[in-house]
C-alpha cells in the first residue's frame, strides 16, 4: 500500500523529511477495523513528532492522527462497525498513523462519519473535536447545559487554530457560554467571530487589561491552546476564584501554580491520546463523543473547519502542510485527500 513516512527526523525543507513509501497492507485482529483512508488532516502534533532529532527509524514510521475513510475489514471482536461504514477518527499515537492507504484502528476510538460531509470535510474534525470536547466537558467540567440566566464565561487563547475553532463552537452554540477568543490578525478575528466568539482580544497584548476594557474582570474557564509558558501567568490573573485553567500545550519550563492558591483555582491538562495510550476503561467514550459531534454537524449546530485542501496524499503535499503549520499562521485545518 502507498504511505508517507519518515526514516530520519529532519527539517521540513529537506526533501527527505517525509517520503513516499510502499508498505505491507495490515490485517485486522480483535477489535481493530481496517480502514481504507480517503482523507487526512494535519495537526501540530504531526510537526512536533517529526521535528529534527538525533534518531533514525529501522523501518519507515507513518505519522498522521486525523482521518476519514471506509471500513474495509473488521477483526473478530468488532461489534459496532461493518464493512462499508464511513468512519472518522484521530487514532492512537502509539500505533502507525493515518498517512497510508490502509490503517488499523481500535473501534472504540472511531466514530461514524457525519452523513452530510465529504470525506475531506470529515477528516478535519476528529483530533480537534475530541480535544475540544474533553477540554471543555471533562477537564474544565463545563456543564453541558448552562443554568438559566447564569451563563459563565470562557477565554480561549488561540481561538483561530484547529482546536480553538471547534471549542468556540461547542462553548457558544452547544453550551451557551460567553466566549472570549484571542486572535492577532483581522482574518483570524473575523474567523473566530463567525464561529461564535462574542468578544475578541489579542494574545500578544495585555489580555487582563483588554478584558477589563470590555468590562470583564475574571472568567470562570480559561483554555490555553497557544504557548502555555507565556500565557499561564496572565491566565492565573484572569481566572475567577474557584475557576479552572486547562491547557493542551506542553510547557518548556516550570509553571508557578502557587499563583492559583489564593483563588482556590484549578489547573489541568488535556491530551487526547491519554485514553488510547493507557487503554483506560472509558476508552470507548471517544467513539461516543465522535458520534455526538457527527450528530451536531448533521443537525447544523456546528460546522467543519477546513481552510485548505491539497490533493493527492503524498510526501510533497504533506511537506507543504507541515511547513504551513510550522509557519504559525494557519486558520482552521489543512486537509489532504485521495492517494
Amino acid at each position: 500500500m502507498k504511505a508517507v513516512a519518515i526514516k530520519r527526523y529532519l527539517p521540513i525543507d529537506n526533501p527527505e523529511s517525509l517520503l513516499d513509501v510502499e508498505l505491507p497492507r495490515p490485517t485486522p485482529q480483535g477489535r481493530d477495523l481496517l480502514v481504507a483512508v480517503k482523507a487526512i488532516a494535519v495537526n501540530p502534533v504531526d510537526t512536533k513528532v517529526r521535528a529534527p532529532k538525533d534518531k533514525v527509524e529501522d523501518t519507515p514510521r507513518v505519522l498522521g492522527w486525523d482521518a476519514a475513510g471506509i471500513v474495509e475489514a473488521v477483526g473478530s471482536e468488532v461489534a459496532g462497525f461493518k464493512v462499508g461504514d464511513k468512519v472518522f477518527y484521530a487514532g492512537d499515537i502509539t500505533r502507525p498513523g493515518s498517512n497510508s492507504e490502509f490503517q488499523l484502528i481500535d473501534e472504540r476510538i472511531v466514530g461514524h462519519a457525519p452523513a452530510s460531509l465529504a470525506m475531506e470535510e470529515a477528516a478535519a474534525l476528529p483530533l480537534t473535536a475530541i480535544t475540544a470536547w474533553e477540554a471543555l466537558f471533562e477537564r474544565l467540567r463545563v456543564p453541558r447545559k448552562a443554568a438559566a440566566g447564569k451563563a459563565s464565561s470562557i477565554l480561549i487563547i488561540g481561538g483561530a487554530g484547529g482546536v480553538g475553532s471547534i471549542a468556540i463552537q461547542l462553548a457558544a452554540k452547544v453550551v451557551g457560554l460567553n466566549v472570549i477568543a484571542t486572535a492577532s490578525r483581522p482574518e483570524s478575528e473575523k474567523w473566530v467571530r463567525e464561529l461564535g466568539a462574542q468578544q475578541v482580544i489579542n494574545h500578544f497584548g495585555d489580555m487582563s487589561a483588554q478584558l477589563k476594557a470590555l468590562g470583564i474582570e475574571n472568567v470562570e474557564h480559561v483554555l490555553i491552546l497557544n504557548d502555555t509558558d507565556k500565557h499561564f501567568p496572565a491566565a492565573a490573573q484572569i481566572v475567577a476564584p474557584q475557576g479552572t485553567i486547562a491547557t493542551i500545550v506542553e510547557n518548556s519550563g516550570p509553571l508557578d501554580v502557587s499563583l492559583l492558591k489564593a483563588k482556590s483555582a484549578g489547573f489541568v491538562w488535556e491530551f487526547m491520546f491519554t485514553r488510547s495510550m493507557f487503554q483506560t476503561p472509558d476508552m470507548a467514550e471517544q467513539g461516543k463523543l465522535l458520534d455526538e459531534i457527527a450528530h451536531l454537524i448533521d443537525q447544523g449546530v456546528i460546522k467543519t473547519t477546513v481552510s485548505k485542501v491539497l490533493s493527492p496524499i503524498n510526501a510533497a503535499n504533506l511537506r507543504q502542510a507541515h511547513a504551513d503549520l510550522e509557519g504559525g499562521r494557519v486558520i482552521g485545518k489543512i486537509v489532504l485527500k485521495d492517494f
